[in-house]
């Protein structure tokens, strides 16, 4: 029997199905709607550094086939070939999307859905409908990602700008080279019926409709004299390259005659050196020596570098340096910022948690559908429509709480919005539950799903403030946000495991846990101690663990 996930569930491939070889079906329709559905290869940093794993309907398939687009079949819109054991070393993540060509937006579409089927069995289904979306053209229906394993989520993120977004959150630019093929039609409509029927074979056909331009394109040395005499050395590039343009896109593309009349003048009045007589006679050249100054200005004088900083011709004196460094930094000032600002940018994963660097998590609260509970006064920036609630800890959390000065204090965390956590400069680790169970001090929780159930976990024990020490324990399918003073380290348990109440920061549910005291007789008649009186012994079986931080709250 399928399972239904809802969005922002995730799984394990081998949980679901023991085949590699799945089929993905999507199925997405709108009244008056048209959807290009794809499939985006991503590499480790989730983009698309490999233009041949972006496969549609122009590019049906990956290099190896590991990846196939078969078409509409079985009652799905679109549907794919997955195979994953074929998928190459440097390809991470599967998206799979879906973007609304022409007018539309994704609150119009009807019931929908994106599955996987192995072995003619449908084995995981998610379920959507316009409902869930607004004013978006695309939506990230589901991914396949590596963690060690492949596994499978349910993301359903949309993005207001179509296919466009989409390609420039994975890292890929749209073309923009349509406008212009028609600029040369336009230019020489009657070269535009033989040069698409047969644009690099017959030149001479392109020659026959203009009788005074034909004789320039064509091989013959003369035709080309007809222009200018600088034109001969790109006209015969130019055929070579592509017959279509020939001459008349020739006159205004390389026409540097128009360029070089207001070129000279700039150039010619501040740099007497380089006068014309260093490309005699050709004056469309002059353009391209127009342009190329920057190179030509540092080699020959200061002079050029004058122009732009007129106040700055004292420091020329020193031409390495002050003179290139202080004209540009004022146009400049914009790209060294940015260039500057780059590594501390928003980092995009399409995931629901995402940290942004060692002290700074991102929840996306629109994947998934469900609130976040934080701790209070640990949100520092959000972004969206977010409501943010008091959430008490209860009758029985208020008596923990009293009794041991171990009451969290949360804020849930609602709405479609992404809402930015932090405390006090901790690490932050987002800890990933799939049915299973940790336990994690109080001090160091930041946030969790409220998905996850919870409860308070007593340890009691002589020599313990308060006489017990407790803890969280979450269990079920969701994220914890765990925060440490430095980088932890994960031991394992075995018989002989201990460690320092106030450093340890978690440990798994199964872990039995004993208080060791070392508390002497002998102390109350000596002064002084180690400062290690309470100790947390760990005992279970193997694959138990527990997390200590190097710092002792």
């Amino acid at each position: 029997m399928a399972r239904e996930f809802q969005r922002g569930h995730k799984a394990k491939i081998s949980d679901l199905t023991p085949g590699t070889d799945l089929y993905v079906g999507v199925q997405i329709a709108g009244q008056g709607l048209t959807f290009d559905i794809s499939c985006f290869g991503l590499d480790a940093n989730e983009q698309l550094s490999d233009d041949r794993y972006f496969i549609f309907f122009n590019q049906p398939k990956s290099p190896e086939e590991s990846i196939q687009l078969l078409g509409a079949q079985a009652g799905d819109t679109e549907s794919f070939r997955v195979t994953l054991d074929r998928i190459p070393a440097n390809i991470h993540k599967l998206s799979f999307t879906a973007t609304v060509d022409g007018a539309g937006q994704m609150s119009q579409v009807g019931p929908g859905y994106i599955r996987i089927v192995a072995g003619g069995e449908e084995v995981v289904r998610y379920a959507f409908n316009g409902s869930e979306f607004t004013t978006e053209r695309a939506v990230m229906l589901g991914d396949f990602y590596l963690k060690d394993v492949w596994r499978f989520a349910a993301v359903g993120q949309g993005f207001d700008g179509g296919l466009d977004a989409l390609l420039k959150n994975f890292g890929g630019e749209v073309a923009e080279e349509e406008p212009a093929a028609p600029q040369p039609q336009a230019a020489a409509p009657s070269f535009a019926p033989p040069a698409q029927a047969a644009a690099p074979a017959p030149a001479p056909s392109f020659g026959a409709p203009p009788a005074p331009q034909a004789p320039q394109p064509p091989q013959p040395a003369p035709s080309f004299g007809a222009p200018p005499a600088p034109a001969p050395p790109p006209t015969p590039q130019q055929q070579m390259h592509a017959a279509p343009t020939m001459a008349a896109p020739l006159a205004p593309q390389g026409g540097t005659v128009p360029p070089p009349a207001p070129a000279p003048a700039p150039y010619g009045q501040p740099p007497q050196q380089p006068q014309f007589g260093q490309i005699p006679g050709q004056v469309p050249p002059a353009a391209p020596y127009g342009q190329q100054p920057p190179g030509q200005y540092g080699q020959q004088a200061p002079a050029p570098y004058g122009q732009q900083p007129p106040g700055m011709q004292p420091p020329g004196m020193q031409p390495p340096g002050m003179p290139q460094g202080v004209p540009q930094g004022v146009p400049q000032a914009g790209a060294g910022l940015q260039a500057a600002l780059q590594p501390y940018k928003e980092t995009p994963t399409g995931q629901r948690w995402t940290p942004q660097n060692q002290q700074l998590m991102r929840v996306d609260l629109t994947m998934g559908g469900t609130p976040v509970l934080a701790r209070q006064g640990s949100m520092v920036m959000y972004q969206g429509k977010v409501d943010f609630g008091y959430k008490g800890a209860g009758f029985a959390g208020r008596i923990v709480g009293n009794a041991t000065g171990q009451e969290m204090q949360l804020m849930r965390c609602s709405g479609r919005g992404q809402v930015f956590l932090a405390e006090d400069g901790s690490h932050l680790h987002a800890i990933e539950l799939q049915g299973d169970g940790i336990c994690v001090s109080a001090e160091n929780v930041l946030a969790f799903d409220e998905s996850l159930q919870h409860e308070v976990r007593r340890i009691e024990g002589h020599g313990i403030p308060g006489g017990a020490l407790f803890t969280m324990q979450f269990q079920g399918t969701g994220t914890v946000i765990v925060k440490t003073h430095g980088v932890p380290v994960v031991l394992p348990v075995t018989p002989t495991t201990f460690a320092d109440c106030n450093a340890v920061v978690a440990w798994s549910a199964a872990s039995q846990v004993i208080i060791s005291s070392q508390v002497r007789l002998r102390r109350n008649a000596y002064p002084g101690h180690s400062g290690e009186t309470v100790n947390l012994q760990f005992r279970g079986a193997p694959g138990n663990f527990i997390v200590v931080q190097p710092y002792e709250v």
